[in-house]
């Protein structure tokens, strides 16, 4: 059985419908045709379907899409506005945080939840905060330039 559910993602209201098992990663990526949310682990290990639902990061892969409700989700596809990147965006490139490039949208979304509670937060925080997101290829330290980079801009 499928319900009708408006999601508002990215600021955008879309109209689906929705079994109710089925997570909000895969809404997003099959209904709404938003892919930058990746799929990593499918077991919220790995942080790589991290989003924002009403300024909160989630585990999208294992977040049922039902369970959003009428609260906003804001996707790595929202954050960058009038063609133009936004501060974490600009300065994962600028800092090597970003290699393969498979973990960027979660790392990005949860860096960007960290600044919108903590405009400044410190190196331990910042580690702190991005704990649920693994990465495989950076080690780490160009995300945490980034980040301390972006805050720095007043992302």
């Amino acid at each position: 059985m499928k319900y009708p559910a408006a999601l508002e993602v990215n600021g955008v209201r879309y109209e689906v419908e929705i079994e109710p098992h089925r997570s909000l990663l895969s809404v997003l990526r099959e209904d709404v045709g938003l892919v930058g949310t990746k799929e990593g682990c499918d077991d919220s290990e790995c942080g790589a379907c991290m989003l924002l639902v009403d300024g909160r990061p989630v585990n999208s892969c294992s977040y049922l899409a039902l369970q959003v409700g009428e609260r906003p989700i804001q996707t790595v596809e929202g954050l960058a506005s009038d063609g133009r990147l936004h501060p974490l965006q600009r300065a994962f490139l600028e800092e090597g945080g970003v290699q393969c490039g498979f973990c960027t949208p979660g790392m990005l979304m949860s860096a960007k939840a960290l600044l919108d509670l903590n405009p400044n937060p410190t190196e331990a925080e910042i580690r702190h905060h991005l704990g649920g997101n693994l990465c495989r290829c950076t080690g780490y330290a160009g995300i945490i330039r980034a980040v301390r980079k972006a805050a720095a801009a007043g992302a």
